[in-house]
């Protein structure tokens, strides 16, 4: 009767939440048109990463011609976007002019030079959680806004040392914790696709700059779904790694405990045959776990699928073209591949948010976040900052304060030992269901991107993602074209750790 009367409970507040949503966001974008980007006119642009560090390579196209076209974007865009918060365009200049100079000098072949630099003279941008030396390093908290990097993230390292050129770094939420990336350091980015609606979080301003061509490749990371709802919601290709294969040194907040299997970090980018090279790269000494040159015969993969968590009443249902964009690939697949899907029922799935909280509050070495908001010096005063808010003049934004006040009230553990028993038995049958040849389709996100604010009214849609990094399974996210409002529509694809 008890888990009843809270499944009836939490529907309640779910409708009359999205009801209230509905009307208070119809009124504020009532008539408000979205901002037109100005169009591509250099193909550079659209080019894949490895097809711009080929045509580098072999002088068809220069490194500086690339940076300066792409800075030019940005340029461009940005005023629109709001999607770099940093730069820097004119060391990036000096940088490739050097990578051409080299390629003018060098006795080396392309094999060679692929070998050892596989995106030399390529330009790149990261999220500004991560240390890029010299740039601002605020990972969107107030308190950190002066604050600039004196070495790099390992992850930037190793991309530099592919040969790729950093440009700048790109916009997030405050502490990289909800799912809108908006601070009250540089405000909130906007969708490339309608500038009334969200680019997702905490890597949203990767994502953002990535759809609208500003970037060849970016990187993100993920905690609960910070790669992949920003990818799903600007129409890219995002890659969650299995937990353990990619370091996250020189990332803040910095993961500690039982936390650093749940954060993963993983590549960003508009074309699908981008992903495994720049993940090669990030894996550095790990690769050797992979096989990601393994071939594969898709007539030879045993394909299963959910069309949602079966149902959490905390949830807003999967839009009915999500579905159908998931069951054109399921029929594709029929067709092309004489593959019969499976749809499938995890039981657990329906419990992803409450597992979700409560493997992340087992973690107890973690500061918590209130901590985190001053920098670990104490604790924030969460009701007193939220006084603070409502009269304008705190420095954290809303989501940020909700969540501080969330963790400080949600001390019920009664239920955790049965919660941490799903999770276990969730973990064995995604292992038993996908084998080693098995793929499980399932929603980026239960929505399109929703405007501007809208999260705050459905804080528990995240849910779709986070669940997948308590499993610590590699998950990539892919574009299926766009929605009858012009939105980006999408699905993940899953399989089980090779460990």
């Amino acid at each position: 009767m008890g888990y009843r009367l809270y499944k009836i409970y939490y529907f309640c507040v779910r409708v009359i939440l999205e009801a209230v949503a509905k009307v208070v966001f119809g009124i504020r974008f009532w008539g408000v048109k979205s901002n037109t980007l100005p169009p591509i006119s250099n193909l550079l642009l659209i080019e894949p990463a490895i097809s711009l560090a080929q045509k580098i390579r072999s002088g068809k196209v220069t490194s500086e011609e690339v940076v300066k076209s792409f800075i030019a974007r940005i340029r461009e865009i940005n005023p629109i976007l709001n999607a770099v918060v940093d730069e820097r365009f004119e060391e990036a200049l000096e940088e490739a002019k050097e990578v051409d100079k080299f390629l003018r000098s060098t006795s080396k072949s392309q094999d060679e030079i692929s070998k050892e630099k596989p995106f030399l003279g390529v330009p790149f941008t990261v999220k500004d959680c991560f240390c890029v030396k010299g740039l601002k390093q605020t990972a969107g908290l107030y308190a950190r806004k002066d604050f600039v990097a004196e070495k790099d993230a390992d992850n930037v390292r190793l991309m530099k040392e592919a040969g790729a050129i950093i440009l700048g770094v790109t916009n997030v939420s405050e502490l990289c914790m909800w799912w809108e990336s908006s601070n009250t350091i540089y405000g909130r980015t906007n969708n490339p696709y309608n500038t009334n609606h969200i680019v997702g979080g905490s890597s949203g301003g990767e994502g953002c700059l990535q759809a609208a061509s500003g970037s060849p490749v970016g990187i993100g990371s993920d905690i609960g779904g910070s790669i992949r709802m920003p990818c799903f919601f600007n129409g890219i290709f995002g890659h969650k790694p299995s937990s353990g294969i990619v370091s996250n040194r020189g990332e803040e907040p910095e993961a500690v405990g039982a936390l650093q299997n749940y954060l993963v970090t993983g590549p960003m980018c508009r074309f699908a045959c981008d992903l495994i090279p720049v993940y090669k790269v990030l894996a550095s000494s790990n690769v050797h776990m992979l096989t990601l040159d393994k071939k594969v015969n898709l007539k030879d993969i045993k394909i299963y699928y959910m069309e949602n968590d079966g149902g959490n009443p905390a949830l807003s249902p999967v839009e009915r073209e999500l579905k159908l964009a998931q069951q054109k690939v399921l029929d594709h697949f029929k067709r092309a591949y004489k593959i019969t899907p499976v749809k499938v029922e995890i039981k657990y799935l329906i419990d992803s948010v409450r597992i979700y909280f409560a493997k992340l509050g087992e973690v107890k070495e973690a500061p918590s976040f209130a901590s985190e908001l001053v920098l670990k010096k104490g604790e924030l005063d969460v009701y007193k900052e939220f006084i603070k808010c409502l009269f304008g003049m705190s420095k954290h934004t809303f989501p940020a304060l909700f969540l501080a006040l969330f963790e400080k009230t949600n001390h019920n553990n009664t239920e955790n030992p049965k919660l941490f028993h799903y999770c276990d038995k969730m973990k064995m049958e995604f292992k038993n269901l996908l084998g080693e040849d098995g793929i499980f389709l399932y929603p980026s996100h239960p929505t399109t991107a929703p405007r501007h604010g809208e999260p705050l009214f459905r804080p528990f849609n995240f849910a779709y993602t986070a669940i997948l990094n308590i499993m610590g399974v590699p998950v990539t996210q892919c574009p299926l074209g766009l929605s009858s409002k012009g939105l980006p529509l999408g699905n993940t694809v899953n399989a089980r750790m090779k460990k």
